[in-house]
């Protein structure tokens, strides 16, 4: 509860600092800082594979988000069905980078990160879609030191991955598939066990 706490008071002060000085020097952050920061600490946060991975997964997912805008101005029409189809791309591509890994690139770590651009920059791009090139560099430069920002300001205080927890996809030891839990969640199990008795 208390890492949790210190992990939010260093992301506002990040997020606080950010808008600050985006705004005393003119840099334009502040449109996204909220966003980026969130989503950057959501990455640092969740004890999922290394942050390593977590980043990987994440900028390919970005990347496809951006894959997806580039089809969507060049080959399909503004409208519903185009929009649609650029949509079920993006998912598929999400999808396919997981498979590739053979889920070493968790899926929810590519999800989040075409989640970032699209949040991001849909209204620009809605606004202006001949204007892609310059408009989604623009965005997705912004948006990247944002979540960096988050990252890093979450990083400090993230729980860390004991490097003996197996990846579910590796093997379990329990019939309900779940992968062996970590020495504090069992000491926690057991406490709850003695309360309960």
């Amino acid at each position: 509860m208390r890492r949790t706490l210190v992990a939010g008071l260093v992301l506002a002060v990040a997020a606080v600092l950010v808008v600050l000085v985006s705004s005393g020097l003119d840099l334009e952050l502040e449109s996204v800082a909220l966003l980026g920061g969130a989503l950057g600490a959501v990455v640092a946060l969740v004890p999922d594979r290394s942050p390593l991975v977590r980043l990987g997964g994440f900028a390919a997912g970005f990347l496809a988000a951006w894959i997806g805008y580039v089809v969507r101005a060049a080959m399909l029409p503004d409208t519903a069905g185009g929009r649609a189809v650029a949509v079920g791309l993006v998912v598929l591509l999400c999808v396919g980078i997981t498979a590739v890994s053979m889920d070493r690139l968790p899926l929810w770590t590519t999800l989040l990160g075409t989640a970032a651009l699209t949040g991001a920059y849909e209204f620009t791009y809605a606004a202006a879609p001949p204007e892609l090139a310059t408009t989604s560099v623009s965005t997705a430069t912004t948006l990247l030191f944002n979540v960096a920002v988050g990252f890093l300001a979450a990083a400090l205080v993230a729980p860390h991955s004991r490097p003996g927890t197996p990846h579910p996809a590796e093997g379990t030891d329990r019939p309900s598939g779940h992968a062996t839990q970590p020495a504090d969640d069992a000491k926690l199990d057991d406490l709850m066990m003695e309360k309960t008795q």
